[in-house]
């Protein structure tokens, strides 16, 4: 089981469920993620302060590199719960004045993964 903290609410999850889904569905974080989780909008963006993964998918290697945003932040659709992570979604419903975050994301990763490490 991952340990999943945001703000005071920490939840369990099953190890390798999908971040966005499980910061919407079990942390009941209205997390935005405009492009339905697949790496190309940046909507579903998290800082984290404990527990980054090592490792990333190129689509979000990419996509963070491409917007300038790699080493500020990461893609929430594009990880996958394990161990203990502690974070801050950057956009949510309440944030963004918006009753939809987008499409839900399938609960595998898209596009299908490439793993390299994070630099």
């Amino acid at each position: 089981m991952a340990t999943l903290s945001s703000g005071d609410e920490s939840v369990e999850v099953a190890d390798g469920k999908r971040l966005v889904l499980a910061i919407e569905q079990d942390l009941e974080i209205g997390i935005m993620h405009r492009c339905g989780g697949n790496a190309m909008c940046t909507t579903c963006r998290v800082v984290f302060t404990a527990g980054e993964p090592t490792t990333m998918t190129e689509a979000e290697l990419d996509l963070l590199e491409g917007r300038d945003l790699l080493g500020e932040a990461r893609l929430s659709c594009q990880i996958r719960a394990e161990g203990e992570m502690t974070f801050t979604p950057v956009l949510t419903k309440e944030s963004e004045g918006t009753d939809n975050p987008g499409d839900t994301p399938d609960p595998d990763i898209q596009p299908p993964p490439v793993w390299t490490e994070r630099p």
